[in-house]
């Protein structure tokens, strides 16, 4: 357990880089959870283990919630299993650092979006002339089904951080969590479910799955909501201008994908896009008010 007293002195950024490495190196390490149950069943299975986790580290307060939370809470946790979900059959097709990279699209555009600077909205347009450059149309091979899986990955990713922020301004550490991944799972069963069913499951399977869960999304989740609560929009989408390069490389070190000279190019690229999007801020964490009009505890 990390509690707020304990990472008060810790920069937000360096949270938010422990989590893109953490949720990076599960992802790689679920293609093989994928090879047995399918994108769809793995992605559920994590979320249905996270709510396992989640529940025995902190009980959902249900009595906090106000009927205004509530659409705010369904939202996140539908764009929370989706976004694993696609990005799972993304990575299924394409290499991890290309799929990282077209899946970054979708934060960056929220960054440019929430800019107050003019122009800003360019730097989403330099990211996709890095993808180009990432996914090699010219060569004719292509997988246009993975790149759209990145792509839906994106936009669920966009609308994740947006609400993710939203979420832990109202609960404290990871309560938010304990109640968005649950509804994470509901929403995925109907697409993972069957994937399962029909899937190889062993207990080497489920072992794998349940330790992948408590990488992503129990500690990383947590992590990009401490994270989050201190940080701006724009910057913490200026911060994920890294990612296409965690999954680069992580997927050389951890799935042997070793990307071409142009590809190289390519994400480097959308790691300037992210950079000059917006430059880096700062936010000062608005105070939970979920127990009898007194500030919560924020733990991990």
């Amino acid at each position: 357990m990390i509690s707020q007293r304990t990472t008060a002195g810790i920069p937000p950024w360096s949270l938010a880089i422990a989590a893109m490495l953490l949720i990076q190196l599960s992802n790689a390490l679920s293609v093989t959870v994928i090879a047995e149950v399918g994108p769809a069943g793995t992605a559920w299975l994590r979320m249905c283990f996270g709510t396992v986790f989640l529940w025995l580290i902190s009980r959902p307060q249900l009595r906090s919630i106000r009927r205004k939370d509530i659409p705010t809470l369904l939202i996140l946790g539908l764009v929370t299993g989706f976004m694993t979900t696609f990005f799972l059959a993304a990575i299924e097709r394409i290499p991890l650092g290309t799929a990282v990279a077209i899946e970054f699209l979708g934060p960056l555009a929220v960054a440019a979006i929430t800019s107050k600077k003019r122009g800003s909205l360019i730097w989403p347009l330099l990211a996709l002339a890095g993808v180009v450059l990432l996914t090699e149309p010219w060569h004719g091979e292509i997988d246009l089904i993975g790149v759209g899986f990145a792509l839906a990955a994106g936009a669920c990713w966009g609308l994740y951080n947006v609400f993710t922020q939203l979420v832990g301004d109202r609960f404290s550490g990871i309560s938010g969590l304990s109640l968005t991944i649950p509804i994470a799972a509901v929403f995925t069963t109907i697409v993972g479910l069957p994937q399962v069913a029909t899937g190889n499951v062993n207990w080497q399977v489920l072992l794998l799955a349940a330790g992948i869960a408590l990488i992503t999304p129990v500690i990383s989740f947590g992590l990009e909501m401490l994270a989050l609560r201190r940080m701006a929009h724009a910057a913490f989408g200026t911060l994920l201008a890294v990612e296409p390069a965690f999954g680069v490389i992580i997927g050389l070190l951890v799935l042997s994908q070793s990307p071409s000279i142009l590809q190289i190019a390519g994400i480097a690229l959308v790691i300037l896009a992210g950079a000059a999007a917006q430059r880096s801020g700062s936010r000062t964490p608005k105070l939970d008010l979920v127990d009898g009009g007194h500030p919560a505890k924020e733990t991990i």
